[in-house]
């Protein structure tokens, strides 16, 4: 049976119920929201307004639950804010860390950026900020957790510096909602993009985008159309959430994602956190006893989530996860992960690394076995290597 070792790409397996309530939806309700006022259209507005709530109370958002905005995944909400919001000559600061999902927006809209520089286990100081920020300034992108190296920005620190100069500090929390607390409140967030794929334990083509009431008044929607709503006009709503909630909504997802988000608040995050924890911990301590492997990131536990990128010198980083897997049924994820600046900055462009992450469901066990897998791949490549 394999072992996957994958969850920053998307978490599995998903808790049971999140199925059961997607086919329970599919097979017993049916009927889209916003159009129709019988019965089951009004059961799949309550479970979509719960799925809003859920959203607000576990992200630290203690305004209305019309401004969780639903979109088809992260890179969707990041791309409704860029888009929406940033204009030629506009200036705008990101980590340098960033995923494609906002990096590649940015170059498609030619806006010019500055990246806060981090160190070589990925963190940043949020004083260089500082010295970045110009008259054009716009907006400050981060990303809250780094898929690469797991390392995790004291977002609170950069959301105060960008609250003192008027910047809407806006937060890709795609690796850490449902890990750790996020808390947008706190942060000082002026927009929040999740995906509902990962920590949050949904299925995929759904995410969220949790908006300061002042930010969304200031940004143009990414798509326009029927709402199901102020159907007498063919202006776009003003009013939120339709006014960036065009067409229909993938009820399924819905569904299957309040399920998710109930199941985790049972669960609670500090209860996930602590299992992560007892994993990475148990990862690191077996990684001091291996020769031959680098790992990228920080050591300190309480700065990173469990994404844990590994370097294999004088292997092909590819090769050795096409083992993992084809030898001892591990599977992890290689290459540059779409995160080709945070690699330079690692200094593991252009090989790329061996990314191994945690979920709920993974166990001690899989740890050590995924340890086993690498001490046995480092050994035998230590015999081929001649004598100098």
């Amino acid at each position: 049976m394999a072992i996957y070792l994958d969850n920053a790409a998307t978490s599995f397996p998903k808790p049971p119920q999140v199925a059961r309530r997607m086919c329970e939806y599919l097979e017993q309700v049916g009927a889209t929201i916003n159009r129709s006022v019988y019965g089951p259209a009004q059961e799949a507005e309550l479970v979509t307004l719960q799925l809003r709530e859920r959203l607000c109370r576990l992200l630290g958002y203690g305004g209305r639950p019309t401004h969780a905005i639903l979109t088809a995944g992260c890179t969707m909400s990041l791309n409704l804010v860029l888009r929406g919001y940033l204009r030629p000559g506009d200036h705008c600061i990101v980590s340098a860390m960033e995923h494609n999902a906002v990096m590649r927006p940015l170059t498609a809209l030619g806006v010019d950026f500055d990246r806060i520089p981090c160190g070589k286990n990925g963190l940043l100081d949020p004083d260089a900020i500082v010295p970045l920020i110009r008259p054009n300034t716009r907006l400050l992108v981060m990303a809250h957790g780094s898929n690469v190296s797991g390392a995790v920005q004291d977002a609170a620190a950069v959301g105060r510096i960008c609250r003192e100069r008027g910047i809407p500090f806006v937060l890709d929390a795609a690796q850490t909602a449902g890990h750790i607390p996020v808390d947008f409140d706190g942060f000082g967030c002026s927009a929040l993009a999740v995906p509902g794929h990962k920590g949050l334990l949904g299925p995929s083509g759904i995410g969220a985008l949790l908006l300061a009431p002042d930010f969304a008044r200031a940004l143009t929607p990414l798509l326009t159309g029927g709402t199901g709503s102020a159907s007498h006009t063919e202006q776009q709503p003003e009013f939120l959430p339709d006014k960036f909630e065009s067409g229909t909504p993938n009820l399924p997802g819905i569904y299957g994602w309040e399920a998710a988000l109930a199941w985790l608040e049972d669960k609670t995050v500090s209860a996930i956190r602590a299992h992560d924890l007892v994993l990475m911990e148990r990862f690191l301590t077996g990684l001091d006893a291996i020769p031959g492997v680098r790992l990228i990131g920080p050591r300190e536990l309480q700065r990173r989530v469990g994404v844990f990128s590994l370097d294999f010198p004088g292997q092909d980083n590819a090769m050795v996860g096409d083992r993992l897997e084809q030898e001892f049924g591990i599977l992890t994820r290689c290459g540059l992960h779409c995160a080709p600046n945070a690699h330079k900055t690692l200094d593991t462009f252009p090989r790329g690394t061996v990314r191994f992450s945690f979920g709920w469901a993974t166990t001690t066990g899989d740890v050590g076995a995924a340890l086993d897998a690498i001490g046995r791949i480092s050994r035998q490549s230590e015999r081929k290597t001649p004598d100098n």
